[in-house]
């Protein structure tokens, strides 16, 4: 239920993914043309971790995030972790994720020392936990002085003709993708559900600034629904 606060929420959140670790690629490319893996490339590149730098992926679930920053920053050393135990076992599963370190962790708590990441990155997790601001202040905490945090997220779909095309496509057609090929309508209800009552874009990279973040931009993709959010920590 994405009106769900706190510990509820987070309880929800790991049933409802280790549910539909399964199936969770192949319904990401049906739901979005394949284009969700060029959004992560992107948000990747907007890290510009150094050569030998440390990065963190938080919510990493199935690893596609980690092993982009493997194929980009090659020399660089990944820390990948999740809430659920499911997602990060079809992580390891997958080619070449023996370079990157697996963790079992909450993301508003991050066992991990202060100042500690030239980079954090997380995608599709922003909407997805209890405490919004917990999460942004363990993000900056384990960042070092001018590393950046890059967040890729759904956005509600903004105002104009495509709007009510938008929320049929998010109400009725994710749904029924998500019964079909998951075998979930539970699921893929929540997941749209979640992305009209999340935060605008605008409003998202105001909260980030009052959790100490500086420089905030933000790019929109696929019609305004999506957003990568780029900052740095002073």
């Amino acid at each position: 239920m994405s009106t769900l606060h706190g510990a509820e929420r987070t309880r929800y959140v790991r049933r409802l993914f280790a549910q539909i670790a399964p199936r969770y690629d192949l319904l990401n490319r049906l739901m979005t043309g394949g284009q969700d893996l060029r959004w992560r490339r992107e948000a990747v590149r907007q890290l510009n971790l150094p050569e030998d730098g440390l990065a963190l992926d938080v919510g990493a679930g199935t690893g596609d995030v980690a092993l982009a920053m493997r194929n980009m920053y090659p020399k660089a050393r990944i820390v990948a972790c999740d809430i659920t135990v499911e997602m990060i076992a079809r992580a390891r599963r997958r080619a070449h994720s023996e370079s990157v370190h697996w963790v079992i962790a909450d993301a508003q708590h991050l066992p991990f020392a202060s100042q500690h990441f030239d980079g954090v990155i997380s995608a599709y997790l922003l909407r997805n936990v209890g405490d919004l601001d917990e999460t942004l202040l363990e993000q900056r905490r384990v960042l070092k002085r001018g590393g950046r945090m890059v967040s890729l997220d759904t956005t509600p779909p903004p105002s104009g003709f495509l709007q009510p095309f938008i929320h049929f496509y998010l109400r009725r057609i994710i749904p029924l993708m998500g019964r079909l090929f998951a075998g979930n309508s539970e699921a893929y209800t929540y997941l749209p559900d979640s992305t009209t009552r999340f935060l605008s874009a605008e409003k998202l990279a105001e909260r980030m600034q009052d959790c100490g973040f500086a420089n905030v931009r933000f790019m929109r993709r696929m019609f305004g629904t999506m957003a990568i959010h780029c900052s740095s920590r002073s």
